[in-house]
């Protein structure tokens, strides 16, 4: 079994054995492993075991951590592994030295199963076949003759998992009521009835009697303080009654295979939890836009009904909202379903440059124009063009689309030749048009060309508990991608997802979950992992330098919300674009701000 073995400046050495899944070093008297050396903290380090490997990480970080001679503040054990911690000398040891002679080869036996054990979790997908391989290796290791494994239902009651030359206990799911079980339930803590024939407490018990029993050994399985199930050896020859040193090994056992039990049983649950929500999703999908909320029920109503028509279409919502996935939903759905689909952005080309990339130009019309070139225009013939942005699109072009929709002609630049175009526009804008049109940006002709049927995607602060479908949705599916351990939210990180404003609406949710992924290593996202601190105080700052800080910040989030689209950014602030590039820098070095902040990315 594996150790750490003290060296104390006097006296002899002291072994501590690891069998636990968190094993603590310091100070004080409550941690697994006691020293009392100078220079070590109450509690300096803990020692981590994962069901494969053991890592010693800090815990006091003001407390020196050195392995074979180099500063680590975590680390892998190797055994052999020469550890210091302020002033104490320690040595890992993945086998224990034995104390005495006739124990060595059960110890040695044990932490071989174990670690068989454990490389067969690394292929078993299906927590039953878990159960049954785990009491193969503990009646192996125990040497024991009959065996169950029992974990406890949402009422608490044993119920029998995987059971080995058990009859009487093989008709599963079934509760077991037995004293020897209960005992250890109860109180946490292994039981061993050596002589179960003749013991005053334990002779009449259902499992003794049942299974004809001379001898028993039970352990808990504790998952967080928890105990969340036992296993159960028995052996029913007189020869055969178990020794206190095979209580000790059991205990080891079932300490260490408990992390490696929750850890299948999470991820049991989870694989649950994704199949449920590929079922729920199925219903709550309209294409591939997510929700159910009446707000949205509405746009699909709507949606379905101009799909099929011809009729131009303005799709209007804050930045983020999924437009272009509305759009692409209308052509999906349209009788141009097997032409193009066409995207251009009018907020993210240069004004000298949009007049060509819409309707294309020929060869010599300006500067730079070595070769004819269609537009956007004629690539979208026989299909959709979505016009993203649309409130974007200067006074004087706006003229010209207004005439290429009117006549369903265009002319390239530097061209005299019409050339006819079958297309249907869809457009977007997080502008509200109305108010362009009276601030004479924006034409009203136009307007009323593009908003035959307006659909109005609402922000994701509005629409409840869809909030929670996406985010499982997007987090299922870039995992996937980014082949990411994760596979869901903490209770606490949905009800953050839950209360956030959002607004960047889901394209900053979808950013924010990619970020989560590619830096988390854990199997589920917390709120730290989603910087969706909320209700913290903030640090006080002199009033420059909280000016400053709310600027960054905000230009950030603007940023986030544009999709780091820097040109749109300095547009929608009013400022030069260099601006932006200055709050880039500076986000290299920001300004201190309260650890609880809201952070954007």
């Amino acid at each position: 079994m594996p150790i750490l073995k003290w060296f104390p400046p006097e006296g002899q050495p002291r072994t501590f054995v690891l069998y636990k899944p968190v094993s603590t070093i310091g100070r004080a008297l409550g941690n697994d492993v006691a020293v009392t050396t100078r220079g070590i903290s109450e509690t300096h380090a803990q020692v981590l075991f994962d069901g494969r490997d053991f890592n010693l990480e800090e815990v006091d970080k003001s407390g020196d951590i050195l392995i074979n001679g180099k500063k680590k503040r975590r680390a892998r054990l190797v055994h052999g592994d020469r550890l210091t911690l302020g002033d104490a000398e320690l040595k890992f040891s993945i086998f224990d030295e034995p104390a005495t002679a006739d124990a060595p080869a059960m110890q040695l036996a044990g932490v071989r199963k174990l670690y068989e054990f454990s490389e067969k979790l690394m292929t078993m997908k299906s927590l039953d076949e878990l159960l049954e391989a785990m009491l193969d290796a503990i009646i192996d290791v125990t040497d024991a003759e009959k065996g169950l494994v029992l974990l406890l239902d949402d009422a608490r009651k044993p119920i029998v998992r995987a059971s080995r030359h058990v009859e009487v206990f093989a008709d599963r799911p079934r509760a077991v009521s037995d004293s020897i079980v209960q005992r250890v339930i109860e109180s946490g803590r292994p039981l061993i009835v050596s002589d179960a024939l003749s013991d005053d407490v334990f002779s009449t018990s259902e499992s003794v009697v049942a299974l004809r029993l001379a001898s028993v050994m039970c352990a808990p399985l504790v998952s967080q303080a928890e105990v969340e199930g036992v296993l159960y050896v028995g052996n029913d020859r007189v020869k055969g009654l178990f020794q206190k040193s095979q209580l000790e090994l059991l205990s080891i056992f079932a300490g260490q295979a408990s992390l490696i039990l929750q850890n299948a049983m999470l991820l049991n649950a989870l694989r649950a939890d994704k199949e449920k929500l590929a079922a729920e999703l199925s219903d709550k999908r309209f294409g591939d836009i997510i929700g159910v909320c009446p707000s949205m029920m509405e746009v699909f109503r709507k949606l379905q009904k101009v799909a099929t028509t011809d009729i131009s279409i303005l799709i209007t919502g804050e930045t983020g909202t999924g437009k272009e996935l509305i759009a692409r939903e209308a052509h999906r759905r349209s009788n141009r379903s097997s032409g193009p689909f066409v995207v251009i952005s009018c907020g993210a080309i240069p004004e000298n440059l949009i007049e060509s990339e819409l309707f294309g130009h020929v060869k010599g019309a300006f500067t730079g124009a070595v070769a004819s070139r269609p537009g956007k225009f004629q690539a979208a013939d026989k299909g959709t063009l979505f016009l993203d942005e649309i409130g974007e699109l200067p006074l004087n072009l706006q003229v010209k689309l207004l005439r290429a929709l009117q006549e369903r002609v265009v002319y390239r630049v530097g061209d005299s030749r019409s050339e006819k175009v079958d297309i249907r526009v869809v457009a977007a804008t997080n502008r509200v048009l109305e108010d362009e049109i009276k601030a004479g940006r924006f034409r009203e002709d136009l307007y009323y060309r593009l908003n035959v049927v307006n659909i109005f995607l609402p922000p994701l602060r509005e629409r409840g508990d869809d909030v929670l479908i996406i985010a499982k949705a997007l987090l299922a599916k870039y995992a996937d991608e980014l082949n990411s351990p994760v596979m869901g939210f903490t209770p606490q990180a949905l009800s953050a997802i839950r209360k956030y404003p959002w607004p960047g609406n889901i394209r900053q949710l979808e950013n924010r979950i990619k970020k989560a992924l590619v830096l988390c290593d854990k199997t589920l996202l917390g709120v730290d992992d989603l910087e969706l601190h909320q209700g913290s105080e903030t640090v006080i700052l002199p009033l420059e330098k909280a000016k400053e800080e709310f600027q960054r910040k905000y230009v950030l989030e603007v940023l986030e919300r544009n999709n780091g689209n820097r040109t749109q950014t300095a547009r929608d602030l009013g400022v030069d674009p260099r601006t932006i590039f200055r709050y880039l820098e500076r986000e290299q070095n920001p300004i201190p701000s309260s650890a609880g902040g809201h952070g954007h990315d």
